[in-house]
């Protein structure tokens, strides 16, 4: 009988822990149903993100070792960010700085095409 209490109660707990997961990582829990996968999806998720936001708002040419430092460190900084990533939407913030980007290049490159700017 207390078995199958404690295996309700750890039941409940982990659905509690679900809900309170951020929504790309609820997202990926549910679709894979296993935590490592999805904490590695999350991780080339928000790694991909962040380099794409990098390359529309903040690239510069640059020589090809000094380009992989700041990659190898944006890749490492982005561990930092699927720890935070967990419970906050860093996910969501990044799709949202893409899209923003996206748009401001797409209407750019627009006006340059029409000679503008």
């Amino acid at each position: 009988m207390f078995s199958q209490l404690y295996l309700l109660g750890s039941i409940n707990a982990e659905q509690r822990a679900i809900e309170r997961f951020s929504p790309t990582l609820r997202f990926y829990y549910t679709l894979t149903d296993n935590p490592t996968v999805t904490n590695w999806l999350l991780w080339v998720t928000i790694t991909a993100l962040a380099i794409l936001v990098y390359k529309l708002g903040f690239a510069k040419k640059l020589p090809l070792l000094k380009s992989l430092i700041i990659y190898l460190f944006l890749i490492v900084g982005c561990l930092f960010l699927t720890f935070l990533a967990i419970f906050l939407p860093i996910t969501e913030g990044l799709m949202v700085a893409a899209a923003i980007l996206i748009i401001y290049k797409v209407r750019l490159r627009k006006e340059k095409k029409a000679g503008t700017i």
